[in-house]
């Protein structure tokens, strides 16, 4: 059977290159073959285990909705395909021909190469709802939980299977939660509000192996401490899924990534990928980047979709944008661009404007919190290099505005004499607006 596009994988990335390539192209045939049934929100996912109440809360829905626009699907595993006769073959044995192929095929968990990583009840986080809905099972019997990774992954776990009643300790082998994104001081106050909440963080902790008699018991950490567990949960990343790839003779970066260019093309014609599977590159150097979001995934399907028959959007950002927001505790935290710590690494002269305000104004609303902020410009240009923040809900939307900002090469004083709107209810203060203080601390200093 021959369709004129088809998309392989049906997550983030799959769901949205299948539902724009239809809305572009309304007379071509689309096809999605995924493995599973039904699709999580894969940022919804640690919320199975206390917020959401299971697994069946956290699915997207997308089957009915390829089914409204008239784009065929087919659960099913490709496993093998022909660049050249452009055919793929999947797992029952069909085989179907393509003029175009997206191949969105996402990650998987990567397991420590801890000893004693085997043992039952040493368990992954994936985006699979049949192996989820086993991990929830052996949750309701476990007393005491460890979770090795002080990531986002293995934070948001912590905090959710903690609020179920479990004992948890969380390892991290840095000297802060949440490194990849934050510097340590947000990392500290990451780790405060956690703790608030009584799970056990072990920074500085690496461990040496996972022991129990077929099952896990414990867990050992190079100094010998030893920390009883009935569930372990590796939280230590995950890994682009490229066999298809491969296998279709796509060129492989050497993070193991499917490479392509601003369009989403890859090394060969008429094939494009999109999502995690995809090599990134950071947006301020340029170099290979290991990005894993869902946004950045929608977006890289989008360009996908829209150039597949012609270039339709041109890509006029210089590359991957990290911006992440996430919820600890009662706290939300948010960043955006690089940290401190990165931009000092790659040579960057830079200044960093911080704000503590209230929300609110006045601060004595129900809702008010207090926001944490600062940002990062280059001393040179005045250019907003990175954001990190903390505090009440309304920093997930405001670092979705930085993210633009830095984008567009807003400048400290483009920050500091920004035009606002607020409102008692809505936003702090007009006279100590969080991005405005930290601007002018920063600009103090140049």
């Amino acid at each position: 059977m021959k369709y004129d596009i088809i998309v392989i994988g049906g997550s983030a990335a799959g769901l949205v290159a299948a539902m724009t390539s239809k809305k572009i192209y309304k007379d071509k045939k689309v096809l999605v073959i995924k493995k599973l049934d039904k699709e999580l929100v894969p940022c919804g996912i640690p919320y199975i285990f206390h917020t959401l109440g299971g697994v069946e809360k956290d699915y997207m829905g997308i089957e009915e909705k390829f089914k409204a626009m008239g784009i065929d699907l087919l659960i099913d595993e490709v496993i093998d395909g022909d660049a050249e006769k452009k055919t793929i073959s999947t797992k029952s044995g069909k085989t179907f021909e393509y003029e175009k192929l997206i191949i969105a095929t996402g990650s998987t968990p990567f397991r420590a190469p801890i000893p004693g990583n085997e043992l039952e009840n040493v368990l992954t986080i994936p985006k699979d709802h049949f192996y989820l809905e086993t991990v929830h099972e052996k949750l309701k019997d476990a007393k005491n939980v460890v979770i090795i990774g002080g990531g986002f992954i293995g934070v948001e776990v912590a905090d959710e299977i903690k609020k179920a009643g479990k004992n948890v300790t969380l390892i991290e082998a840095r000297d802060y939660l949440l490194p990849a994104s934050f510097d340590k001081d947000f990392g500290e106050i990451a780790r405060e509000e956690i703790e608030s909440d009584n799970v056990k963080v072990l920074l500085n902790s690496k461990v040496k192996e996972i022991a129990g008699n077929g099952k896990v018991e414990k867990v050992v950490l190079d100094g010998g401490e030893e920390i009883p567990a009935d569930v372990v949960i590796l939280a230590t990343g995950y890994k682009p899924n490229v066999e298809i790839g491969k296998k279709m003779g796509l060129k492989i970066t050497d993070l193991g990534y499917i490479e392509t260019d601003d369009y989403m093309r890859t090394s060969v014609a008429d094939i494009y990928a999109a999502g995690d599977c995809v090599q990134h590159k950071d947006y301020f150097t340029g170099k290979p980047s290991r990005l894993m979001l869902a946004s950045a995934a929608v977006f890289d399907a989008r360009i996908a979709a829209s150039n597949l028959y012609k270039l339709r959007v041109l890509r006029t950002n210089k590359g991957s944008l990290n911006a992440y927001s996430t919820v600890i505790g009662g706290k939300a935290f948010a960043a955006a661009g690089i940290t401190e710590a990165v931009a000092k690494q790659e040579g960057f002269d830079i200044v960093v404007g911080k704000a503590e305000v209230m929300d609110r104004h006045p601060g004595k609303f129900a809702d008010a919190s207090k926001i944490v902020l600062k940002l990062i410009f280059s001393k040179e240009s005045g250019l907003l290099l990175g954001a990190q923040m903390a505090g009440g809900k309304s920093i997930g939307e405001m670092i979705n505005i930085i993210s633009l900002a830095i984008q567009k090469e807003v400048t400290v004083q483009d920050i500091m004499t920004m035009q606002i709107g607020t409102h008692p209810l809505l936003t702090a203060a007009p006279t100590v607006y969080p991005l405005s203080v930290a601007a002018e601390q920063a600009f103090s200093q140049m």
